[in-house]
């Protein structure tokens, strides 16, 4: 692998280096509001792009509760299913609808899902984002690759970046508009 390879794949990971909450660090626990916004802002940080914003708020929380994204708390406690589909809905709210966020999670606000499935279910979702990230990184090298080609740095460093953001951007575009389709065909 050639030097200026390696240092694309190291300046990528550090760009791409994400917070996350993984399923043991999720308490077990009942949060009063401020616990748990406490709790996501401070696992979740390094995810802002400006460090004046928040993961969550009361606000928001209210929202999702009043928009029936969230069931309501009992007796003003959160337990861990409210954290769970709250990292849920932090994920999704930056690529679809609130609307679509709805439908999708639809059945897993039902009353049959308890919050060991759901547990098991976001346990599993984590388990298989792990090796999506090195799809991830290796799809943001292919796109660099193919912006170096057709735009060489050396030409112009200004629309070499430029170009790879619109390609990077075109790439969520595309994924965005499948998951739309995909939530159209749920059966909810």
């Amino acid at each position: 692998m050639d030097e200026e390879l390696l240092k694309l794949k190291k300046d990528i990971r550090e760009k791409l280096k994400l917070d996350f909450i993984s399923p043991d660090e999720i308490p077990d626990m009942e949060l009063y509001m401020e616990q748990l916004t406490q709790f996501m802002n401070d696992a979740l940080k390094e995810n802002l792009h400006d460090e004046e914003d928040n993961i969550l708020t009361k606000a928001m929380i209210n929202n999702y509760t009043k928009n029936k994204l969230l069931p309501p708390p009992v007796k003003k406690k959160y337990n861990r299913q409210h954290l769970i589909l709250l990292i849920y809905i932090y994920y999704m709210k930056n690529v679809i609808s609130i609307g679509d966020i709805k439908k999708l999670m639809k059945p897993l606000l039902d009353e049959d899902m308890d919050g060991d499935r759901l547990f098991e279910l976001y346990s599993k979702t984590f388990d298989l984002e792990k090796p999506e990230y090195f799809n991830i990184e290796a799809s943001v090298v292919k796109a660099s690759q193919i912006t170096d080609k057709k735009l060489p740095k050396e030409e112009d460093e200004y629309l070499n970046k430029l170009v790879f953001i619109f390609l990077l951007g075109y790439d969520i575009f595309c994924k965005k508009r499948l998951i739309e389709k995909l939530i159209n065909e749920l059966d909810v």
